[in-house]
């Protein structure tokens, strides 16, 4: 059973999150404060995490930076639970290493959805895929893109963030995000270089282009258009 840790001061909401992970198969433990949330992970690191922003003593923001800063804890899965679904708070987020959000009040099912989609994101990816969304084909093992069935030519780090965008499908990646995944920890450019090569990946990609969205003042995502 995959355990999961709810930082959540308020215990109405945190009950709540409790008895219905729970009930959906999950082994779910709550703390009010980052003290002893800290204290629990240095006995057992959970599958993944749900951290609320507002929270006594450290704020939840603070906590994201310390996991993310820990080679223990950089690479847990984490959701962001957000008083308000203010942008400011989303780009925060997303920037320090949140995986996701979700903004109160949230429904049980889409929080059983949201936390069941980040834990099959962060399984370990197969050595060769396939990858398909829409008219878009990528095929990892001959590192091949085709649009419509016609092949399309790109260089290594468009191949690399269309396979990152794939991955992600239909979540938001900050500009960060993309660079590290694609560029590495290492690189030292700036995050305009993900928007010069989003636009040729947009233009190389011709009809299927238009599915790479942009999330303005966070970065991008692909989606199918409703």
């Amino acid at each position: 059973m995959q355990k999961i840790y709810v930082v959540e001061d308020d215990e109405n909401i945190r009950e709540l999150v409790i008895y219905a992970l729970g009930a959906a198969g999950f082994e779910t433990v709550g703390f009010e404060t980052g003290t002893d949330f800290f204290a629990a992970l240095k006995t057992t690191l959970p599958a993944i995490i749900l951290l609320d922003i507002m929270l006594p003593e450290e704020d939840g923001l603070t906590i994201l930076k310390r996991l993310r800063n820990n080679m223990n804890t950089k690479k847990l899965p984490i959701i962001m639970l957000t008083a308000k679904s203010s942008e400011h708070d989303r780009v925060k987020g997303l920037d320090r290493g949140a995986d996701d959000y979700i903004s109160k009040p949230f429904s049980v099912l889409e929080l059983i959805s949201r936390v069941n989609a980040v834990l099959r994101r962060s399984q370990p990816e197969e050595q060769s895929e396939h990858l398909a969304f829409g008219i878009l084909s990528l095929d990892d093992a001959r590192r091949e893109v085709s649009v419509s069935g016609e092949k399309v030519t790109l260089t290594y780090k468009e191949y690399e963030l269309l396979r990152c965008l794939l991955m992600n499908a239909g979540f938001v990646l900050s500009r960060d995000k993309i660079l590290d995944n694609v560029w590495g920890y290492d690189f030292e450019g700036e995050s305009r270089t993900v928007d010069m090569h989003i636009k040729t990946l947009r233009h190389k990609l011709g009809e299927a282009g238009k599915h790479i969205k942009t999330v303005r003042n966070i970065g991008y995502k692909l989606e199918l258009e409703q």
